[in-house]
This record gives C-alpha cells, structure tokens and sequence, in this order.
C-alpha cells in the first residue's frame, strides 16, 4: 500500500504584500500548466510576481524530490491567498493633522500552492456571494412565463402635466353672474 500521492502542495507564510496585490497574480496562473504559469511569472510586470514565482518552483521541487512525480506535467491545481497578522507585528504610525496618529495598516498573506499531475477538471466560476444572492430571492413557478413589462413614456423635465379637470377653475362665469 505505498501509493503515491498525485499532488505536491507549498506554503509560503508572512509574506510582506497585501492579499489583494497576490491575489491578482494568483488569478493568473490558476489552472494552467506549471511551463506557462512560470513564463507568465517571469515576465509580469508586477512586484507580487516575484515570491509566488518562488513558490511555485518550491512546490515544483517538493514533487519532484519527495513525491517522485513527472515535473513536465504539472499543473497548478489550486492557489490561495489569505491574509496573515494585520496589526501585531507591523505597527506604524501615520502623523496626522492637530496631534493626532492614525495606525498604518503593513498587511500581510499567507499563500499555498498545490501541484498535480494531469490538467484540473475546470470549474464553474461563481461570482462571490451568488448563492447568497440566490437563497435571497424566492422562487417563482416555471409554469407560466412572465408578461413583459409595459415602458410608459416619460417627459425628460421633472414637471408633471396637470389632468384637465384639475386645472384652473373658470373664474369668466362668477363675474358675469355678479
């Protein structure tokens, strides 16, 4: 029973970038082949390029050494970012008008890389909070379709036209009756 394991995973923690900024490069490679997605590294012209490139040829390594897989066919299966310690190592302070200091936020990320074997079966891409969204909203019978909606006409100007009846009363027949 010595199977081995189909994926090589690595960490890189406290990174001293913002989750943002990675997440951007993360999005870039996720899915593609480990050739590509370190060309595209290489040649990024952004500063959170550098230490997920790193990452990604340690987690390269690690299946290479430990786990004895094909490093020709790796693919990045899965990348995450998330944030690391937000205000108990880094505290700076930010002089700020009549005495006063606001607190400088110096974010940090956590960042995980696993590799495997064979192209990742591609996943539906969901918008954030759609089954929020969705569990919001009631359902509706599929039976009847619904009518489409009537587009009145409106004027442009804000002023709203007075209905005749309503107008200025007629003041020609109290003059003549008095």
């Amino acid at each position: 029973m010595n199977e081995r394991p189909a994926q090589a995973v690595a960490h890189l923690r406290f990174v001293r970038t913002g989750p943002r900024k990675l997440r951007r490069v993360a999005d870039a490679i996720r899915g593609k082949s480990v050739r590509d997605a370190l060309v595209l590294l290489k040649f990024a012209d952004v500063y959170a390029a550098e230490p997920i490139e790193k990452l990604l040829r340690s987690a390269v390594a690690n299946a290479g050494n430990n786990h004895d897989l094909n490093t020709d066919e790796l693919y990045v299966t899965r990348i995450t970012v998330d944030g690391g310690p937000g205000g108990r190592f880094t505290k700076r302070l930010d002089p700020r008008a009549q005495g006063r200091a606001y607190f400088k936020r110096r974010r940090l990320s956590h960042v995980t890389v696993i590799v495997s074997e064979g192209a990742p079966a591609k996943a539906e891409r969901k918008r954030p909070g759609a089954s929020v969204q969705a569990a919001r909203q009631p359902r509706r019978a599929a039976a009847a379709p619904a009518a489409p909606a009537r587009k009145t006409a409106r004027k442009k100007s804000g002023a709203r036209k007075r209905p005749a009846a309503a107008a200025a009363p007629d003041r020609t027949e109290e003059k003549k009756e008095s």
